[in-house]
């Protein structure tokens, strides 16, 4: 590992080989998309499943075994810097959190829903393209993302513990976040949702603030920016895009889409045009 704060890979292995146990001295997050893989860490065993969360802590002996040698194996690692783990555990303890209940419960894995899932690898996806990036204060802004993504990890963990006493919460946030994903054209006030769910607004916003960390309106907003981002590099118009998803005119829309990603709607659709008929 590089003498960096964390670093962040994305892997996709087509030719597998045996990987013996191994453990190092910095914090690991990794996140499993795909694959036939047993994981052992320490002595606990997981057969993994899409969405998977490992927490393996400093010195923790790990794994994979693959069931198969025909399937890729992709996956997110997230690495954190010793000296990194112990400035944020000084600065506080509670961003530490999910590596330290790892190593003194032994509890390495985090399951997660589907929607959690795709929204974990959507995270990761922006802190990679923005680490990666050479864009003015990218270092200040990847660390700010990768503090931030270790929060929303702590905050998995500790909801995945104490799920029985929060099923009914769980069970509405997971609904709400399914309603959004599939109405991002429609009217997603706070009361349009409230009335909808049969909750007070107020509930609503509560539930949603304690698990994400961001309002609801950020949170739409957010969503609403990653459809409209795709369909920009899917090369559907900009004058088609942002009405569809909710934007009340151009103005608004570019004002958002800059603040979200650092350059307009135009800029990133001729960046990304130039990478793609790159030789």
């Amino acid at each position: 590992m590089r003498p960096v704060d964390f670093e962040l890979f994305y892997y996709n292995d087509t030719e597998l080989r045996s990987v013996a146990s191994h453990h190092h001295d910095y914090c690991e997050f990794y996140f499993f998309l795909e694959g036939n893989v047993k994981y052992h860490i320490g002595n606990a065993i997981y057969k993994l499943s899409y969405g998977d969360c490992l927490l393996i802590p400093p010195g923790i002996p790990h794994f994979p075994e693959f069931l198969s040698f025909d399937q890729p194996y992709r996956r997110f690692v997230l690495w954190l810097n010793r000296s990194y783990y112990e400035k944020l555990h000084k600065q506080d303890a509670d961003l530490t959190y999910c590596f330290d209940t790892a190593a003194s419960n032994q509890i390495y894995r985090i399951p997660t829903d589907r929607i959690t899932a795709q929204d974990i690898q959507g995270k990761l996806m922006d802190l990679l393209e923005e680490n990666s990036s050479e864009r003015i204060f990218h270092a200040q802004a990847s660390e700010l993302m990768a503090v931030s993504f270790l929060v929303y990890v702590n905050r998995l963990l500790y909801s995945s513990l104490h799920e029985h006493s929060q099923v009914f919460e769980n069970a509405l946030y997971l609904k709400i976040c399914d309603y959004i994903h599939q109405n991002l054209e429609d009217d997603l006030s706070l009361e349009r949702i409230a009335a909808n769910f049969y909750v007070s607004k107020y509930h609503i916003a509560h539930i949603f603030k304690d698990n994400m960390g961001i309002s609801l309106h950020q949170y739409i907003l957010k969503k609403r920016l990653h459809a409209s981002r795709q369909a920009i590099l899917s090369g559907e118009p900009i004058s088609r895009i942002f009405p569809q998803y909710g934007f009340k005119d151009y103005t608004s829309f570019f004002r958002a889409f800059k603040k979200e990603y650092g350059i307009s709607p135009k800029e990133y659709r001729e960046q990304h045009r130039l990478i793609r008929t790159e030789p």
